[in-house]
Formats: C-alpha cells, structure tokens, sequence
C-alpha cells in the first residue's frame, strides 16, 4: 500500500473503500491487438513506470448492518499480493467481521486471499457468493484435464476455496444479492465474470471487475485484450459497450485493476474513452485530477508500505437516468452478454478451447 491508504465512496447508505492487496508482475506482451512499442509509450505518458505492474484491488461495503468483501485479492499465491488482511485493519476490520464475500470470478489473484496456509478459511464467518458459471467451470474435471500444467494450480486453488466454504457458498446468476447490491454478468474475461451495481439513495457504483488490467491502455483502446480473457473477441466487446455506457451516465465506477486509488469516472471526447481518478477535493478540475495521477504514477510502481494517510470518502452526486434500464436493457444483454461470436481457431498458449468455441484461459488473473 502507499501513502493513499484506503480511499473510499459513500454511496447513499454504504460506504465503499478501496483495499489494496498489492501487485502482481505481468507483462505487457500478454495483450492482444497493439504493438508492445505503442503500449509501453501509453503507460510512459501516464506516469507508470513499471509498465508491466498490476494492481490487485478488493473493495469493502459498509452499510445496513453489513461489512461485505468484494473478492479476496491473491493472498501471496506466486508471491502475487497478500497485504489485504494487513489493509484490512488499517480500516479497522478483521477477517471475522466479514459476513459475505462477493466474488467478480475464480481468477487466483482474486480468490487467493479467501484461504491460508493449510487450506483454511481466513474470513470464518463469511459467506461465499460466485456466478454458478464460474463455479461450474473450476469444478469441472474435463476443464482440469485439458489445462495446462502451469495452469492447473489455478484450478486447485479455486477448488480449495471453494471447498474451504463449501457449508456456507451460494451461487447467483444476476439479480440482487444483498439489499442495494446488485449481479451483473459481464462474460469474456471468464464464463462467470460478474460486476456489481451498488444503488442507495439514489445514488450508484458499478464494480466492473477485471473489465481492465492495465486501464491507461485498455481504457483509450478497448479492442486491446489480455492473454488472461477467456473469450478474448467477448471481452472486448464487453468492455467497449459498458465504457460507452458508464461514461454517458458518467458513473462512479470501481475494478480490481484500477489502480490503487480505486474509484473513477470514464469520459469520451471526440469518440476517445479517458479515464479520470476520484479522491481529489471535490472541487478540483479535471486537469488537475489527470496531472496529479501523472504526478503520482509511482504509485503503481511501489509494492513496500511507507506512511499511510488516509483519504476522506467523497459524496459525488450521481444522476439516475435510465441505470437500470440500460444496463438490463434486452438488446444489450442479447448482442453482448449472450451472443455467440465466432472465434479464430488458432490456439494462444495457455487456451483451452471448451467445444471448440470459446478459449479459455485458466492460467489468467
């Protein structure tokens, strides 16, 4: 964590802060569609100077009597992670307080956290909710067998998982899970990738997920995919739609690859998406919102604690026009979320192609 310690949003009734369980080492030759020379340029002009660090984020919800986890960071599987319980407290919870833990999918970084050492549950009162999707493929043998050996770690992980709650797992398909939290599918990083919509006095956050995992490239060019999306063609299709829709509805957004201050707004100049970082005075402009994150890139670059501060929650204004409507709008669902499209059947390394349609990548974050 660095000297920005657990930002946060107060969404009408519940109180959302970022906690950070560190980074993982990837790669900037793991994206698809951009010459690696025109990625490395686009994280220099955003200030990153580790282009190939990912942060991994988790977000804790507060409110009506409940404390919820939105997924469970890497808790140091391959030496990714592993400071959520430690961030955890510094915004003063511990593992036992959790009641439910809403998992965006089974990728390692983001259920390594849910167990320790010997398999055991590190949040022993919680309740583990996942799309059935997801959970149906890790469960899979015939998914298992056709990994590769790299990749079968990752299967075994999600599996202890979920055998680790298994007297207290619930699945979901889309809906609301809690009272003011809503399921979304947002299928092709994973078979069960879901994003979830938080609405309190009539305010409202998205939680997108691994929508991006390096958002100063993936955000100005949404065609760009990661070796990581199990349907890479979906994936994209996916992201460009939901960024269209959150910045038109200039939405409060939050994803487990943002960056460590957690929470931002998508706008779209000149058909150009951009993204802009909240956590700054409310009355600072734009500019100064971009120049300060270009001023404070190194902070995607350090993985040691230093002096913490805290951040005070904004209370953005957030307009309800059509939220709802759009984002369970049948058309869209239709020609994004449920329709099949076609698939190059040329194989990546690390794909596994399930009925020869969709890859699947299980080795990804």
């Amino acid at each position: 964590m660095t000297d920005i310690a657990c930002p946060g949003q107060q969404i009408g009734d519940l109180t959302i802060t970022a906690i950070s369980d560190g980074y993982l080492a990837g790669s900037l030759d793991l994206l698809s569609n951009i010459d690696p020379a025109d990625a490395t340029r686009m994280q220099e002009r955003a200030g990153i100077k580790d282009h190939a660090a990912i942060h991994i984020g988790c977000y804790l919800v507060r409110g009506g009597g409940r404390t919820i986890l939105i997924d469970a960071g890497a808790g140091g599987f391959k030496q990714w992670g592993g400071r959520l319980k430690a961030n955890l407290a510094l915004a003063g919870i511990q593992p036992s307080e959790i009641d439910t833990i809403l998992l965006t999918h089974a990728h390692p970084d983001h259920v390594g956290g849910l167990v320790d050492a010997s398999g055991e549950a590190v949040f022993p009162n919680a309740e583990l909710v996942a799309h059935n999707r997801e959970i149906a493929f890790w469960q899979d043998d015939g998914n298992l067998s056709r990994a590769p050996e790299r990749a079968r770690g990752n299967f075994l992980l999600a599996r202890q998982a979920f055998d680790a709650y298994r007297d207290r797992l619930r699945t979901l398909d889309a809906g609301e899970v809690l009272p003011g939290i809503a399921a979304m599918p947002f299928p092709g990083h994973t078979v069960g990738h879901t994003g979830y919509r938080l609405e309190s006095c009539g305010r409202n956050l998205l939680v997108w997920g691994d929508i991006v995992h390096f958002p100063q490239i993936q955000i100005p060019r949404p065609d760009v995919s990661i070796a990581f999306d199990q349907d890479s063609h979906l994936a994209a299709a996916t992201r460009s739609r939901l960024l269209d829709l959150v910045s038109s509805e200039r939405l409060l957004i939050a994803g487990m690859h943002l960056g460590e201050l957690g929470f931002a707004r998508i706008e779209k100049t000149g058909g150009n998406f951009g993204v802009i970082y909240e956590g700054f005075p409310e009355n600072s402009s734009k500019a100064s919102r971009r120049i300060r994150f270009q001023a404070l890139g190194h902070l995607e670059n350090r993985r040691n604690g230093v002096e913490q501060r805290h951040v005070q929650p904004l209370q953005p204004v957030i307009h309800r026009i059509g939220l709802r409507r759009k984002l369970d709008d049948h058309h869209l669902r239709t020609s994004v979320y449920e329709k099949p499209l076609p698939m190059n059947a040329q194989s990546e390394e690390g794909a596994i192609f399930v009925s020869g349609l969709i890859p699947l990548i299980a080795i990804g974050t």
